[in-house]
């Protein structure tokens, strides 16, 4: 199977003379089941619909988008696998260098808000044609969002764009529906009862028991009053339960959402992944060396769908849903047999992934039947006495992945939520990830050290971190191997006060671990974080949360995870006052710094203290590098989750036309 046609050239060797769909994508075209592009247009495809693509068009020449004709139903438009915004820009707002979306890694090839820019530019050509958004981008921004960048709430991304459909969440099963519809004759104003997507309206009269939210201007006048809209979505994202959410604006303008689609199953998991893709970029960014995210994806295989884990940083929850999808072993045994056969393939898988890489079924029986609850969380801080816990299934499929001939290793990367490999009683699992999965360093996140704090961003109590490692440690000696936990963590996350950021460097510094990088919080839009950064209240209780906006306070915070350099010194030392720490100023060994200016060398420190890339206990050692970096991405309905976090974007794997935002290094064990 040929790539899909991205000129006219290409549309006549297949005897094409128009396009039922053009795929507009802020991406470069790699056709590989980790970019939601590709699994959308091959879904498309599947079902007889003749798709071209057209990637990263100059959104300065309306003839950009011309390059394939008017298509015959609709332009499909998404920002590719990450939000275009936080594509290009750092938690500190600074401009990154490299975009691993884009031909050699080229920054600037596309807008910043991508979606809005391609749709608005579409529309100036083609006043009447439909055109549908989707991506992570779109999916995140569906109904009114707080925008970091501009520091405002920011409308409906379907009233700002123009357009007159949005897909969002995993948008195989709603991409497909929306087609048909278009394809039977009906006018894209009336395509309006669509699991899974968002329209606008100038009636409410016809939708069936609508929730209505607070209205634009309640929201901008009241920050409470969107932090109350924010938790009434959030109880809203089940398929099997979610009530279809009304939001309106001025002039008697409606956005309606109707409710999730529903999970895949098995078999639609397997058809999705085994479409036929050519699994590499276009071969047209050769002379450019190429699309960079392909390297860590081309041989990644996809295991799982849905997160159960609910991170209040993390878009999952928001974008994918909790309900665990799960592709059949036959399946992904075929597609590692398929990777035996690239001529570039080594023999080693880089990764089993998922939103959660141990996660293989659904955290309960009730949530087949009757949905996720939407006042209950499943796994932290405190596990759900509901909660199904098991390994087994995973621990098969991968002792027949190691077996296939051809594959000499299988790595986990995309990330193990650690407190439910613990929760198990059966510790198979945790032997053969130190036996078999990991190569001398197991990067985990257990992002802070605070209770308080893990507790509001939804993750386990520290000792459960703590138990882990010990396990991990012993069946690593156990295999005659001398193996490393990295830790992932990250500052300045709501809740965290100086004291709590104080600790966190405590922790590190008992650890001798010294992170070259950390993730400081990122506010995407739609998480439960940012929606507290935003209005100081968590919205699932509205009771008022700390949280550090201020960029030189955000910025002590972060000082302090790497206080051992010189440079940030004067920061540490300004916070350690803040927090009314000054006992760890001073010359002992349990001081961060000394009175008199930083320690520039190994034998300027006291005695015992750990420099560099020193490891650490093994709990916390390995050649810190810190924390690769964060975002969801993509959905036309194309992990990152994805509640992002800060530094340089890294491929997503297994993204889909909801991309999801996972990337190799990201969400490393939860």
């Amino acid at each position: 199977m040929s790539f899909l046609p991205v000129n006219k050239q290409d549309m006549a060797e297949r005897g094409w003379d128009q396009c039922d769909f053009v795929y507009v994508c802020g991406d470069a075209y790699v056709d590989h089941s980790s970019f939601g592009m590709a699994i959308i247009t091959r879904t498309l495809e599947a079902h007889g619909y003749k798709v071209g693509v057209i990637c990263q068009p100059d959104w300065r020449d309306p003839a950009s988008v011309q390059v394939l004709g008017q298509p015959r139903l609709a332009f499909l438009v998404s920002s590719g696998n990450m939000d275009s915004m936080v594509n290009h820009y750092t938690v500190a707002k600074r401009r990154r260098s490299t975009d691993f979306y884009s031909p050699g890694g080229k920054m600037g090839l596309r807008p910043d808000h991508a979606t809005v820019v391609y749709s608005n530019l579409i529309r100036r050509v083609y006043r009447h044609v439909p055109i549908v958004l989707g991506g992570i981008e779109a999916s995140l921004r569906r109904l009114a969002h707080y925008d970091y960048w501009s520091d405002s709430l920011k409308r409906s991304i379907l009233l700002d764009s123009g357009a007159d459909l949005l897909i969002y969440g995993m948008g195989e099963l709603s991409v497909v529906e929306v087609a048909d519809a278009l394809d039977s004759g009906l006018p894209a104003s009336q395509v309006t009862w669509i699991h899974g997507t968002v329209y606008k309206t100038r009636s409410i009269k016809d939708v069936d028991r609508p929730l209505v939210l607070p209205t634009w201007e309640e929201m901008q006048a009241d920050r409470l009053a969107y932090a109350r809209s924010f938790g009434t979505q959030g109880k809203n994202l089940d398929p099997f339960s979610a009530r279809t959410l009304v939001e309106e604006y001025p002039h008697n303008v409606y956005v309606v959402q109707n409710p999730p689609t529903m999970p895949l199953t098995t078999q639609q998991m397997d058809e999705t992944y085994e479409l036929p893709y050519e699994r590499t970029y276009h071969p047209m960014y050769e002379a450019a060396g190429g699309v960079p995210a392909i390297k860590e994806v081309k041989f990644s295989i996809a295991n799982n769908r849905g997160c159960l884990g609910q991170c209040s940083f993390c878009a999952l929850n928001f974008h994918e849903g909790r309900i665990i999808q799960s592709r059949s072993h036959e399946s992904i045994l075929r597609e590692a047999r398929l990777m035996t056969q690239d001529p570039d393939f080594k023999g080693y898988i880089n990764d089993l992934s998922g939103p959660t890489a141990d996660f293989r079924i659904p955290a309960c029986q009730k949530q087949l039947r009757h949905g996720a609850c939407p006042n209950r969380r499943c796994l932290a801080p405190e596990p759900c006495p509901n909660l199904r816990v098991t390994h087994e299934d995973l621990v098969q499929l991968l002792r027949e992945l190691r077996a296939v001939p051809g594959v000499k290793k299988v790595f986990i990367r995309s990330g193990i939520r650690f407190d439910y490999a613990m929760l198990d009683p059966d510790h198979t699992f945790i032997k053969e990830l130190a036996e078999y999965h990991t190569s001398g360093q197991l990067r985990l996140a257990p992002e802070h050290i605070s209770d308080k704090v893990l507790e509001i961003m939804g993750k386990p109590h520290n000792h459960m971190y703590e138990d882990f490692c010990k396990e991990f440690e012993k069946y690593s000696r156990q295999a005659g191997k001398e193996q490393y936990v990295l830790p992932y963590l990250m500052s300045s996350h709501p809740g965290s006060t100086m004291r709590e950021a104080v600790r966190l460097a405590e922790f590190c510094r008992d650890l001798g671990y010294n992170p070259e990088q950390v993730s400081d919080f990122y506010p995407t839009p739609s998480t439960v974080s940012t929606c507290i950064f935003y209005t100081g209240v968590d919205p699932r209780t509205m009771e008022p949360v700390y949280c550090p906006t201020n960029p030189h306070e955000k910025a002590m915070q972060r000082a302090l995870i790497q206080y051992r350099n010189p440079k940030n010194y004067d920061l540490v030392v300004e916070a350690l006052h803040k927090a009314h720490r000054e006992d760890l100023i001073g010359y002992g060994p349990k001081c961060l710094v000394r009175p008199d200016g930083p320690w520039h060398s190994k034998d300027d420190a006291p005695s015992g203290r750990r420099h560099g890339k020193g490891r650490g206990s093994g709990r916390g050692g390995g050649k810190g590098k810190g924390r690769p970096s964060a975002h969801a991405g993509s959905t036309p309905g194309g992990r990152h989750g994805n509640g992002s976090r800060g530094g340089t974007p890294t491929p997503h794997g297994n993204g889909t036309y909801a991309s999801r935002g996972r990337h190799p290094g990201r969400r490393q064990g939860r």
